[in-house]
């Protein structure tokens, strides 16, 4: 309780000068999130601050300099990056706050929501136009969830683009830190994303909309275990027929189909083009 306590009064000594800290948000993973209202320009931004344990490893820099490349995107289905810095322990960048929830919200909520196949190819279809125009630019999402796309208005909007890969291009190992904590999310990662594979590359995006794609037509996700050791364990035990998991939703989307599931990289689809969303 203490050290909470602390860590609350630290952040508010960083950003008390540049920011009128509003409230602590919910489902920041491993990040502590807040909205805020940016004093300079009058308007609301979301600080997402790095846990200590991992800011500790990482190379500020170079997390500045990839969190830069990151805020170069502009795109309606993209929420941008404004900035990254540092004040003490703390580690931290911010974004735009989006009005709409997360699609992780709307399926697991107090109310959780069925979306209908053509809700989901909408979310899709938003979701693979924003991959395909950050990867024509060598930026790698990585950790493409159902918490980091938010409904805005009738579209979707992706959020944290670049920030896995900025955490993990800081670190001295990659995809994890010295601690064994994997930067990103398990349950929705490709196979050599798990195992830290460096050449990993634009496909472990478009295997998690594989995932995200499931989840939001079967409001289940097909990995959802407590570890990564669990996670990778159920991945090697279980085989999910997707068309049959799907049916009862109606026709599946192509990017569902059961190559997705495979062990490696070489089974997926190289571009957005052969999702067939």
């Amino acid at each position: 309780m203490a050290e909470a306590h602390e860590f609350d009064q630290q952040i508010r000594e960083a950003f008390g000068t540049q920011f009128a800290l509003e409230r602590e948000l919910p489902g920041g993973g491993m990040s502590r999130v807040y909205l805020a209202t940016e004093r300079a320009l009058n308007r609301k931004v979301v600080i997402k601050v790095l846990p200590p344990e991992l800011a500790a490893g990482v190379n500020r820099e170079r997390f500045r300099r990839e969190i830069q490349l990151a805020a170069q995107l502009q795109h309606p289905h993209i929420v941008p990056l404004y900035a990254a810095g540092a004040h003490g322990d703390l580690l931290y960048y911010t974004m735009p706050f989006i009005e709409g929830e997360s699609l992780k919200h709307a399926l697991h909520g107090e109310r959780p929501q069925r979306f209908t196949p053509r809700d989901v190819m909408r979310i899709l279809q938003d979701v693979v136009d924003a991959l395909a125009y950050a990867h024509g630019r060598g930026v790698i999402h990585r950790d493409i969830k159902p918490g980091n796309v938010l409904r805005s208005g009738t579209h979707a909007v992706v959020t944290d683009f670049g920030v896995a890969k900025a955490i993990s291009a800081a670190m001295p190992a990659v995809g994890m830190t010295a601690s064994g904590m994997v930067i990103g999310t398990p349950a929705y990662m490709a196979p050599e994303q798990l195992a830290g594979d460096p050449a990993a590359d634009q496909r472990v995006d478009i295997y998690a909309v594989g995932l995200l794609a499931y989840e939001l037509l079967t409001g289940t996700a097909p990995f959802e275990r407590a570890s990564p050791a669990e996670t990778m364990a159920a991945r090697r035990r279980t085989i999910y027929v997707f068309y049959d998991k799907c049916a009862a939703a109606g026709q599946a989307p192509a990017v569902v189909r059961p190559r997705l599931q495979a062990s490696g990289p070489v089974t997926l689809p190289t571009s957005e083009r052969e999702v067939g969303v």
